[in-house]
């Protein structure tokens, strides 16, 4: 499918020619981009690798929903319009709800575009290579997000062959896995959810714990979101924030909206069978050791989600609101003896799950504006080369910016950015931007 809004002397099927704007990236931050753009009359194009949604559909689990409750959906000029706004979508109604935006703003999306190189001529414009042709530009938007690779450590390669590896982006359900136990590593969002998916299913399940902090799911008669998003705790920015630009390096907070929402507690699942463990240290085939860190993992999970109540408990009080009492948190189970060694074939271990996480590859970018770990150096994503832009990355400006919550701000602030140096450039030149004619072909 494509959803084309043509803009005046350039053939999408073509695939070649100049544009004012080219989006990479056919995700919620692309089409927010887009849409925005159209409301300029800024002509544009956005060239997405799959097709619309193709991480919500293709790179979940089955039962894979939103962390955060539906009226955090916030696409510009489209909230969230259900009937369940304190729910939490499924897998496929995220893809139809961007689908769905998608197809309101009438985006200019070339879909099955693979983007192979950008760079940026003496005179400023920029070259973009594709699998489809070669375009130019005089801005170009990377709203690819971060999440390109799977992030698997070196220890992997010295398991046995007789075990099964995936990454969590490749998990679907507890039928896809072979029988016997699993083994868990990293207990970010995915693994904390994978982990409780496999254990509802009946599955043993052994889990390497990281230092991902967790997070109180309802609190005091509400989602622990909507108190901090009522304290204006969303309202951080990484200028702000104590942490400043490390906040991008911090891992998620672990809960889950599954069933209607609610905590991850891996002492609870511990409780009820699960093995739990500390970092993964060595690998040696079937012999693998962790480091004991295991209760000071979970105490710091614990720490960050008793201080988020202790958060709410003050703005309770301070602002005199009547909210039913909750009492204090009470460890379910406790680390007694800290397991530094497992034997796979002892333990009946036959699958292994990647909860690691995922690397960055911006290589396609050939303009030196990255740091020495391949982030991108931008302010709120407008880099320091003009006409550049960045958009959809974690804690681009605030929590919400990689999310459904706060893409619309990022995205208008880009948007807004791209309109100043376009208008100054026609004026300078005394053409006109060309008309933006929406049209839809298939």
């Amino acid at each position: 499918m494509i959803i084309e809004g043509t803009v005046e002397a350039i053939s999408l099927h073509s695939v070649q020619g100049h544009v004012p704007v080219v989006i990479v990236g056919g995700g919620q931050a692309g089409l927010s981009v887009s849409h925005l753009l159209k409301q300029q009359g800024v002509g544009h194009v956005i060239l997405e690798k799959h097709r619309i949604g193709h991480s919500w559909r293709s790179e979940r689990w089955d039962s894979f929903c939103l962390v955060t409750p539906n009226w955090q959906c916030r696409l510009p000029d489209f909230p969230y319009a259900g009937d369940d706004p304190d729910g939490f979508m499924l897998k496929d109604e995220i893809v139809a709800y961007v689908e769905a935006f998608a197809k309101k703003v009438e985006a200019p999306v070339r879909e099955g575009v693979s983007v192979t190189a950008v760079r940026r001529a003496d005179s400023g414009i920029f070259e973009i290579e594709t699998t489809a042709g070669r375009w130019t530009a005089d801005h170009v938007v990377m709203a690819i997000s971060g999440y390109h690779h799977p992030a698997i450590p070196p220890q992997a390669n010295r398991l046995p062959r007789s075990i099964t590896q995936i990454h969590s982006r490749d998990y679907k359900n507890p039928a896809q896995i072979p029988e016997g136990d699993v083994l868990i590593i990293g207990t970010g969002q995915s693994g904390c959810q994978i982990a409780e998916d496999l254990h509802l299913a009946g599955r043993r399940v052994h889990v390497a714990v990281g230092s991902a902090p967790r997070s109180p799911r309802f609190y005091r008669g509400k989602d622990a979101i909507k108190w901090l998003d009522e304290m204006n705790y969303y309202q951080t920015t990484v200028e702000t924030h104590p942490l400043g630009e490390k906040v991008r390096r911090k891992a998620n907070h672990y809960l889950t909206g599954r069933d209607g929402g609610r905590e991850i507690d891996l002492r609870r699942f511990a409780a009820e069978g699960m093995r739990l463990y500390g970092h993964l240290d060595q690998v040696d085939g079937h012999q693998l050791t962790f480091k004991p860190d295991l209760a000071k993992s979970l105490d710091a999970a614990d720490k960050v989600y008793n201080d988020i109540r202790a958060m709410i408990d003050d703005y309770i009080a301070r602002a005199g609101i009547d909210a039913p009492v909750e009492p204090p948190y009470s460890p379910p189970w406790r680390v007694e003896h800290e397991s530094v060694a497992l034997d796979l074939a002892e333990a009946n271990i036959k699958t292994v799950i990647w909860g690691t996480g995922f690397r960055a590859d911006f290589s396609m970018v050939e303009i030196p504006v990255f740091d020495g770990r391949g982030y991108p150096g931008h302010k709120r994503g407008v880099t320091s080369v003009p006409g550049l832009y960045f958009i959809g990355l974690g804690w681009l400006w605030t929590w919400g910016s990689g999310r459904f919550s706060g893409i619309a701000e990022d995205a208008r602030h880009v948007a807004a950015d791209i309109g100043r140096l376009q208008a100054s450039k026609l004026a300078i030149s005394g053409r006109h931007e060309p008309q933006v004619r929406a049209s839809t072909a298939r």
